[in-house]
């Protein structure tokens, strides 16, 4: 047995029997126990009472990390003119207009957010396709079209995490690092939760948190009890 395998054996031992414990046990639990030689993401999956294929049911936003999410993000912006002078003034990695079309439509997709001002989408939109199924298509809903520019690069590359709910009624997210400190990640736990549960749709009927759990990207999960999560 290999020193990973045998790191991965040592963690699932050390989570045996540990379920709907404190967010502060958990993430205590979890970086004792990340495997890997690079610095893990601690990740959340919500489990939901919704069904998602119902339009009154989907579960979407954004959150701003306290203490954001120690990943660099590439932000593409669709714009013109001031707009595209602005975008990169605060930080866009890639700007422009049918180039950058016509560059996605190549295959080149080398960016973990896409921003656009309202009068790109007749461009954006012929991307739909493309930038869909990779959670990437600009909406006005989480604030990537926009004519404030400025702030959504910024709130992009200061730790922005944007949620959706999966067909399942699960959401996934990576939340920090696991060389974060332990408080700092608690306290990104519980903004994220909070985000998630203000997000609650007018279908959602009964329970809509129904479980929530922690992991490091390469190690098992733990279930966090619910009113730790939500601080009551």
């Amino acid at each position: 047995m290999g020193k990973i395998a045998k790191r991965l054996q040592a963690a699932r031992t050390a989570f045996e029997g540990k379920s709907d414990i404190s967010v502060e046990e958990a993430v205590a639990l979890i970086k004792a126990n990340a495997a890997a030689k690079f610095d893990e993401t601690l990740e959340i999956a919500m489990n939901l009472g919704v069904d998602p294929r119902h339009a009154d049911q989907m579960v979407r936003g954004t959150v701003n990390l306290p203490n954001g999410t120690g990943k660099t993000v590439r932000v593409a912006v669709f714009a013109r003119g001031a707009k595209a002078d602005e975008a990169k003034a605060a930080g866009a990695d890639i700007v422009g207009a049918e180039d950058l079309m016509d560059s996605i439509m190549g295959g080149k997709i080398d960016f973990d957010r896409c921003i656009a001002t309202p009068d790109m989408m007749p461009i954006v939109g012929r991307l739909g396709k493309i930038l869909g199924p990779r959670n990437l298509m600009p909406n006005p809903k989480i604030g990537t079209v926009t004519m404030d520019v400025k702030e959504a690069v910024e709130a992009a590359k200061g730790g922005q995490v944007q949620f959706k709910v999966e067909k399942a009624g699960v959401i996934h997210a990576g939340i920090g690092k696991v060389s974060f400190d332990d408080g700092k990640l608690a306290e990104n736990v519980r903004a994220f939760v909070d985000a998630v549960s203000k997000a609650k749709p007018a279908g959602a009927k009964g329970s809509y948190l129904k479980r929530i759990s922690l992991s490091s990207t390469m190690g098992p999960g733990v279930s966090i009890n619910l009113d730790s999560a939500t601080g009551n």
